[in-house]
């Protein structure tokens, strides 16, 4: 079976990064326009600069010129995940606990796809729980979730 560009990638790249000091959050290989563009997005507890993107980029460029897992032109990226940041995996989600989240639904709960809060561990059966701003502690299966972020700032 053929891996992803995604996993080429990360099995290539994850040693030299983790070497570095930094972890990879995500690996987004897509097309924006005519052009396509790899994002290696870093992260580390101690946050991350424009020197350590750099650093990550000067390291990893190299390494894919070896593997050469895309074929063609492509732009290289290695970014933040930023403040409000996407959970889109476990990982994600067990390294966001206590975290300010917002969370929009498929379905509408209580009369609303949107809800903010705080992320609790989650529970026996790996649903997502979050403790509301009422105090309710709702949990959630990952599949009822259309998306899950943190957040610094809610929209009023």
């Amino acid at each position: 079976m053929k891996k992803s560009v995604k996993d080429t990638v990360r099995e290539a790249i994850a040693p030299t990064v983790e070497a570095l000091g930094y972890r990879i959050w995500d690996i987004e290989y897509s097309k924006i326009g005519a052009d396509y563009h790899l994002e290696i997005t870093i992260d580390s507890d101690a946050g991350i600069g424009i020197e350590d993107c750099e650093r990550v980029h000067r390291a990893i460029d190299p390494i894919l010129d070896e593997c050469d897992p895309i074929e063609g032109f492509y732009y290289l990226e290695v970014s933040s995940p930023g403040i409000e940041r996407e959970l889109r995996t476990e990982e994600h989600i067990r390294r966001s606990v206590g975290a300010r989240v917002e969370a929009r639904l498929f379905a509408a709960t209580d009369g609303s796809k949107t809800l903010f809060g705080r992320l609790e561990e989650p529970d026996e059966n790996g649903n997502i729980r979050i403790t509301t701003d009422d105090g309710q502690v709702r949990a959630f299966r990952k599949n009822e979730i259309s998306k899950l972020k943190t957040v610094y700032f809610e929209e009023e």
